[in-house]
């Protein structure tokens, strides 16, 4: 449907030659992963008789190479902005089968490197995590700091990281129902930081739009829901900083994260799971807040995949954006959340095996069916 738009930079520099060799590009973005990439190329004998490729400085250990795609509305944006960790040379006689194929991850790899034992004291988690970010270069997101954790202090407990970086943020982002990750959006070079709650609100970045001969912009999708998961946490423990034998705690049902259909999962169930939450924290605040992050997790009910193409879509798909799904029934349409995205990118085509999440369904289904139709 048309060819693909998509350059790539090495250093900074534009590599014209190699984005025109290219057999095949992938790249995936992930909000809970790195984002990783593949190259591949053919090799060629030079005339002093040695493999260019293999030789090629620009595709060496801990290359820096930015891979930008547009779609159709003329949108660019930079989908990778990592580093080579890995080749795999095919070398066939004669060199007419002859390949290479490059690895890397995304800049996450930066703060992986190193081990690191440190005690962070009167500090928020968000406030650790803008800290950390600085560190390498990255512009912390803005919304790193909402609904952050309380201070960990010396009279209760300090913050002692033993792990790397992105391994300690990665945690700590899990236990607040945020999410971690590096990107870039439209500039290479330019990388973001996020410690951050999804972000369910506003317009969405894509519409998906099934079964209308004209109008369609996705073929096939398929949605799976799977409600065997809590939708309520019970919460209790005596704390340190509080005297009241009752401690603080309870029961909560609410995620604090903003439902993208009518009907939450209790709702569409029918009958609540309930778990229960041990660990240990200094105040009531964060005892809800790490049983409201069991609930996020938890509450990504609803699985929808499929593949779309960037001239057919019009624009280019983001992991950690909002698209809105059309013409798939009263329970599947509607809004949904960006876990993952894997474009393959030739010169023909680029195409996007997508991955979208959400926390609720639409219309309630009728009477004497039970959920997603099923007879009684």
């Amino acid at each position: 449907m048309g060819s693909s738009t998509y350059s790539i930079l090495i250093g900074g520099e534009d590599a014209t030659d190699l984005t025109a060799a290219i057999v095949e590009l992938e790249v995936e973005e992930n909000v809970d992963m790195p984002g990783a990439f593949s190259i591949s190329l053919p090799i060629s004998r030079t005339t002093e008789g040695d493999y260019d490729m293999v030789n090629d400085t620009r595709l060496a250990p801990l290359a820096n190479i930015c891979i930008t795609t547009a779609g159709s509305d003329g949108n660019t944006q930079c989908i990778m902005d990592g580093y080579v960790l890995a080749q795999t040379a095919h070398l066939d006689t004669g060199t007419a089968k002859s390949n290479i194929k490059i690895w890397g991850q995304d800049a996450t790899w930066l703060m992986n490197t190193t081990e690191q034992v440190k005690e962070w004291v009167d500090v928020t988690d968000g406030a650790v995590a803008n800290t950390i970010f600085g560190n390498y270069g990255m512009t912390p997101d803005d919304d790193n700091l909402t609904d952050d954790s309380p201070a960990h202090t010396a009279d209760g407990h300090s913050l002692m990281q033993r792990a790397t970086d992105a391994q300690f943020l990665r945690r700590l982002a899990r236990r607040n129902g945020k999410l971690f990750r590096v990107f870039c959006t439209d500039t290479p070079g330019e990388r973001t930081g996020s410690f951050a709650k999804p972000s369910l609100g506003g317009d969405p970045a894509a519409v998906l739009t099934l079964n209308d001969a004209t109008a369609a912009t996705v073929d096939a999708v398929d949605i799976t829901w799977d409600v065997m998961r809590p939708s309520s946490t019970i919460a209790w423990q005596e704390l340190f900083t509080d005297s009241d034998p009752q401690g603080a705690g309870g029961t909560t049902s609410d995620s604090g994260l903003d439902p993208l259909e009518a009907r939450g999962l209790a709702d569409f169930a029918g009958t609540p799971v309930t778990s229960l939450l041990t660990t240990t924290v200094d105040d009531g605040q964060e005892l809800t807040e790490r049983a409201q992050s069991v609930l996020i997790e938890a509450g990504w009910f609803v699985r929808c995949t499929g593949t779309a193409d960037v001239n057919r879509l019009g624009t280019v798909m983001r992991a950690g954006t909002v698209v809105r799904l059309d013409a798939a029934g009263s329970v599947h349409s509607g809004a949904y959340f960006v876990w993952s995205v894997r474009h393959k990118i030739t010169a023909e085509k680029h195409t996007m095996d997508f991955v979208l999440v959400r926390n609720a369904v639409g219309a309630a289904a009728s009477a004497g069916l039970l959920p997603g139709g099923l007879g009684l």
